[in-house]
C-alpha cells in the first residue's frame, strides 16, 4: 500500500469574509504542483458560507460536480430549471456535461452553512447535463461504510456519476474498527475526516485531515473517538 497523507492545517485556505474556504488540491489562487488533484479526484473543498450570501450565477462543463453539506442548509438554481434546498444529511450531484450554469447561496439569514464541493473528472464527455439530489440515511451508514454516490444508476441509496467513482460514509463509534472494500480495479481511493480521531494503516488523522491511498484492496479505519469518514474511490 502507498499512502500520502494530507493535515487539515496544510491545506490551502481563502477567506472572502462571505466564503472561508480550505482546499486539500489546488483551486483558484492556491496552487500546489503537489496537490494537483488525486486519480479523477480534482477538487475537494471545504467551504463556510455566512448567512444569506453564497456564489452568483457560473458556468461549468464537462465535471462531476457532488455538494455535501455538513452544517446548515444551500439554496440551489441552475440553468435546467432546478430550484432545491440541499441540507445537511443530503447529497447532491450535478453533471455539468455540455454547460450549465448554477447558483449556490446559504438559504438561513442567521446561521452559517458548511459544506464539501468535489470535483470528479467526467468519465463521457458531452453529455446533456443533470442533476440529482438523495438524502442520506446515516442509520445505514452506522459502523459501516455506506454508499452515496456511485457510477451505478436507480440505486436507492446513493446518486449516480458519470464516472467511475464511489463516495461512501462511515459514521464510527469510538473503539470500533471497520473495513473499507474497494469497488474498483487500481483504485486511488482519499479518505477524509469529517469529524473525530480514527488510525488508519497506524496512522492517527483528526478532523479534516485526509489520506491518499493506492494499491490496496481494503483497508481498516479505527475510531478512537465517535466519528464520521467520507472515503472516495476514483481510478487512478
Amino acid at each position: 500500500m502507498n499512502k500520502v497523507i494530507h493535515q487539515a492545517n496544510s491545506r490551502g485556505e481563502a477567506n472572502h469574509g462571505w466564503l472561508h474556504s480550505h482546499h486539500t488540491f489546488s483551486f483558484a489562487g492556491y496552487h500546489n504542483p503537489d496537490r494537483m488533484g488525486f486519480g479523477k479526484l480534482r477538487v475537494l473543498n471545504d467551504d463556510v458560507v455566512v448567512p444569506s450570501m453564497g456564489f452568483e450565477t457560473h458556468p461549468h462543463d464537462n465535471m462531476e460536480i457532488v455538494s455535501i453539506p455538513l452544517s446548515g442548509s444551500l439554496r440551489h438554481q441552475d440553468s435546467m430549471g432546478n430550484q432545491h434546498i440541499i441540507r445537511s444529511g443530503d447529497v447532491q450531484i450535478m453533471s455539468a456535461g455540455t454547460g450549465v450554469t448554477h447558483s449556490e447561496y446559504n438559504n438561513s439569514s442567521t446561521e452559517d452553512v458548511n459544506f464539501l464541493q468535489i470535483w470528479i473528472f467526467t468519465k463521457q464527455r458531452n453529455i446533456e447535463p443533470r442533476y440529482e439530489q438523495k438524502t442520506i440515511n446515516k442509520l445505514q451508514a452506522h459502523n459501516q461504510f455506506l454508499t452515496i454516490v456511485s457510477p451505478e444508476q436507480d440505486k436507492e441509496s446513493s446518486v449516480w456519476i458519470n464516472q467511475d467513482a464511489y463516495l461512501s460514509m462511515a459514521v464510527i463509534d469510538a473503539d470500533s474498527s471497520i473495513s473499507y472494500h474497494c469497488q474498483l480495479d487500481s483504485p486511488a481511493v482519499y479518505f477524509f475526516i469529517l469529524s473525530g480521531e480514527v488510525i488508519i494503516d497506524d496512522d492517527y488523522l483528526s478532523a479534516r485531515d485526509g489520506m491518499a491511498v493506492t494499491e490496496v484492496n481494503s483497508i481498516a479505519v479505527t475510531a478512537t473517538t465517535p466519528a464520521q469518514v467520507l472515503c472516495i474511490e476514483t481510478m487512478q
